[in-house]
């Protein structure tokens, strides 16, 4: 079950990334559509919550999860929104991947885990794809370098997430729901936070097209959530990964020529996936 979950986590998290560059053409406001979009997954949670009722936990744990949602999915998703707009879906899906690169070198650094062959040769084959993402030649015309740099920040929140998911689906009481709904409560705080400080409140008019990204967020949350929780990280982190090809061959299907998917975008993303890959599987 928990691969079966992984897999739906990874494949709903590219083709979200997917839509969410169509929404973004028909309202361009990348702070409200990332608003709306977690506004939604957290109905999708709630919704989740109400058909499979679960205990709530203890109240520690639930505010953990809060906490931990006003960084991811709360600045996460304003910095992946922007990425995407600046950058386009694969190229944002690719960078995203180095998410679990990231969360090694916090293990490292922070928590005094041990530097293995295995994690330096994951961690280069991760540098390996960034290289080929920087030096690709072909580009969509609404590229901007910045967009890369959105995703990358984006994925070190993504790695923090997902480093405290991993401790809490043993450490708390939370069930995976809950948790999911706790986590997405807090980060729709802080983005609408975020726009009352920008004077940009939210419209309905403008928060509409971003719907259908919200739906497949709240169940690539949800599924994520559910796969940690009832399997094995080094069994969950590496098929979680694969999100960077759904969202490079999801876009290459329903975006085509304008995206410029090449081969060495193609080949940044295999590195990024494999690393990434080695590295869970170490950890």
């Amino acid at each position: 079950m928990a691969v079966a979950l992984a897999f739906c986590s990874a494949f709903l998290f590219g083709a979200m990334t997917v839509v969410l560059r169509f929404a973004l053409r028909r309202s361009p406001g990348a702070e409200v559509g990332a608003f709306a979009t977690t506004v939604t997954a957290l109905a999708v949670a709630l919704v989740a919550l109400a058909i499979q009722p679960a205990g709530a936990g203890d109240a520690g744990g639930l505010a953990l999860f809060f906490l931990v949602g006003m960084l991811a999915p709360g600045g996460s998703q304003l910095l992946f929104t922007m990425a995407v707009r600046d950058a386009g879906p694969s190229r944002t899906s690719v960078v995203v991947g180095a998410a679990p690169l990231i969360s090694v070198v916090i293990a490292i650094l922070i928590l005094g885990e041990p530097a293995q062959a295995a994690l330096i040769a994951g961690a280069l084959l991760v540098v390996a794809g960034g290289i080929l993402l920087v030096l690709e030649r072909s580009r969509p015309a609404h590229y901007r370098a910045v967009g890369l740099v959105f995703a990358l920040a984006g994925a070190t929140l993504f790695a923090i997430r997902d480093n405290v998911v991993r401790w809490a689906s043993h450490g708390t009481a939370v069930p995976p729901i809950p948790g999911a709904a706790a986590a997405l409560l807090g980060g729709s705080l802080v983005i609408l936070a975020y726009l009352f400080v920008l004077r940009r409140p939210p419209t309905l008019r403008r928060s509409l097209p971003f719907v259908p990204v919200g739906v497949l967020f709240g169940l690539s949350y949800l599924s994520l959530f559910e796969a940690y929780y009832r399997g094995k990280v080094t069994v969950v982190s590496p098929i979680v990964a694969t999100e960077s090809l759904w969202g490079v061959l999801l876009a290459a299907i329903f975006i085509g020529r304008s995206e410029r998917i090449g081969p060495r975008l193609v080949a940044g993303a295999v590195c990024i996936v494999a690393g990434g890959a080695l590295i869970a599987v170490v950890r």
